[in-house]
């Protein structure tokens, strides 16, 4: 607090928008672990029953229990354009077949497909602001030491001594505005990373589910 309250006006910019950019990282990274952690939750748990109920009808009565899944969303997508393809073709002789005039199968692949989009730009919101914190806040910061430096050597001019007495506090001060820089920027390239890694885990269960939602309509509903 003392070096933060010897700076000049610039750097003290400079360290409240470092500040501003560690505290909403952090309350990101919070968020993110929370939201990460209940979509694999319960997408483990949804798997699990998808597999063990086998039927949609009743899988798709019991769904608000998995509401944190992506799965969960992927399949009431599915589901839900499964039968206004089979309803269409109610006035047919088999009502449980989709042809391909009615683009039966490649209808509920498009909207897998919708599903899948929208899942991941919602596990991936905010992850943009990490990646702009890991990789701005060191130059923020380091412009702010620039500055603080310029200031130092600016009194030195002025008072014609260079002695460490005379620098020393003015380089100390400067360099805090890089600190601050790496402190905000290290845990958001961290938790960037983290979260990066566990969402690319959730889209391969979200591509595999969807291959299998299709494959069980195909033998289930299709034509052979």
């Amino acid at each position: 607090m003392s070096l933060f309250a010897g700076t000049g006006i610039v750097v003290k910019i400079v360290l409240f928008i470092l500040l501003y950019f560690s505290v909403v990282s952090w309350a990101i990274i919070f968020f993110k672990l929370l939201q990460v952690h209940k979509a694999n939750k319960d997408s483990d748990q949804f798997l699990n029953f998808f597999w063990q109920t086998k039927r949609f009808d009743a899988i798709s009565a019991q769904i608000d229990r998995f509401a944190n899944s992506p799965l969960s969303v992927l399949f009431s997508e599915g589901y839900s354009e499964l039968k206004k393809v089979v309803e269409k073709g109610e006035d047919r002789e088999d009502p449980h077949v989709l042809s391909t005039d009615l683009g039966g199968v490649e209808n509920v692949a498009r909207a897998l497909r919708r599903a899948t989009t929208s899942e991941i730009t919602r596990l991936e919101k905010y992850l943009t602001f990490l990646a702009t914190t890991g990789s701005t806040a060191p130059f923020i910061g380091l412009f702010g030491t620039v500055w603080g430096i310029m200031t130092s050597f600016k009194g030195i001019g002025e008072t014609g001594s260079a002695s460490l007495a005379v620098v020393a506090p003015g380089i100390a001060e400067a360099l805090v505005a890089t600190a601050i820089g790496l402190v905000a920027a290290i845990p958001a390239v961290m938790g960037y990373n983290h979260f990066q890694n566990r969402i690319k885990v959730l889209i391969a269960e979200m591509d595999n589910f969807s291959t299998e939602f299709l494959n069980i309509v195909q033998r289930s509903f299709a034509k052979k």
